[in-house]
C-alpha cells in the first residue's frame, strides 16, 4: 500500500495520488487483471532481465507493453521492476535494454542499487523512479537522501513498526513511502538473504531465489556431508499480515 505525499506536484503523465494506493504483484498479465478485477490500484511486474523474479515471470517485452497500454487504459498504474544487484556484466547493456522498457511508458521503475539510479537518472531523467525493498530503508535520514537523487517513491523496509513508520512520514511529508500489508518476511534485512545462494547456488540477489527458508527442515546430529532434510520450515518467519487474525 502506497501513501501519497502530502504535497504531491500534479502531472498529466503522473498524476499525483488522492489516497492510499492499494498495489499488488502481478507474475503474468492474467493476474494483473484479476488484480484490477479485485480492486487494485496498480500492478508491478518484474523485468525479465534484470528484476529479482526470473522464475515464475511470464512478462516478455512483447506482452509488457500489452499489459501496461491494458492498466493505462483501465485508469491503473503499472510499475515495472528493475531490482537486482547487477554485476558489471548485467551492466554492460543495461542502458539499451532500459530504453526499449521506458519507451513502454510505466509508471515508474522500482530499483534498489545507487548505479543503476544514477544510469537511470544520466539517460532517462524524466523515467519516474520508486526505490525497493531491496535498499533496506528504515530511517528518515535515508528517505532524505534518496529524496535528493530523484526518487519519487521509497517502499520501507518491512522491518519497521507502525510507530517508526508515522516517524518517517512526519519528517519527510513530501515523499511517498509505501508499505508492505502482506506477505513473505525475509530471514536478513528484506531481500538481502544469501541462504538461496549458500545451499543451492541460486542467488536471491541475482533473481534465482529458490524460497530455502521456507522449507521444511529436521534436525539431526552432525554427520559429514549430511544435507538437509525437508520437515520443519526453521528459517521462515511469520508472515506479514495486517488483517485481523
Amino acid at each position: 500500500m502506497t501513501l501519497p505525499a502530502n504535497s504531491a506536484t500534479p502531472s498529466a503523465a503522473n498524476p499525483p495520488l488522492n489516497g492510499p494506493e492499494l498495489l499488488c504483484p502481478a507474475g503474468n498479465p492474467n493476474a494483473m487483471k484479476l488484480a484490477f478485477a479485485y480492486g487494485a490500484d496498480a500492478v508491478y511486474a518484474g523485468e525479465p532481465r534484470y528484476s529479482l523474479r526470473v522464475r515464475n515471470n511470464s512478462f516478455t517485452l512483447q506482452n509488457l507493453a500489452e499489459s501496461i497500454a491494458y492498466a493505462h487504459a483501465q485508469g491503473k498504474r503499472f510499475y515495472v521492476v528493475v531490482n537486482i544487484a547487477p554485476h558489471n556484466a548485467k551492466l554492460t547493456h543495461f542502458v539499451s535494454h532500459m530504453q526499449q522498457i521506458v519507451e513502454l511508458q510505466p509508471d515508474a521503475l522500482i530499483v534498489s542499487d545507487p548505479g543503476v539510479v544514477m544510469l537511470l537518472r544520466q539517460h532517462f531523467p524524466q523515467q519516474p523512479l520508486h526505490l525497493s525493498v531491496q535498499a533496506n530503508t528504515v530511517n528518515w535520514a535515508a528517505l532524505q537522501f534518496w529524496q535528493q537523487q530523484g526518487i519519487e517513491r521509497v517502499i520501507l523496509s518491512r522491518e519497521l513498526s507502525l510507530k517508526e513508520i508515522g516517524e518517517m512520514r512526519t519528517a519527510v511529508p513530501d515523499m511517498e513511502i509505501e508499505v508492505f500489508v502482506h506477505g513473505a518476511l525475509c530471514m536478513a534485512y528484506s531481500g538481502r538473504c544469501l541462504l538461496s545462494g549458500y545451499i543451492n547456488k541460486r542467488d536471491a540477489n541475482q533473481g534465482t531465489c529458490t524460497n530455502a527458508c521456507r522449507w521444511q527442515y529436521q534436525s539431526q546430529a552432525a554427520v559429514a556431508d549430511a544435507c538437509c532434510q525437508h520437515q520443519r520450515a526453521r528459517a521462515s518467519t511469520t508472515e506479514r499480515s495486517t488483517t485481523p487474525r
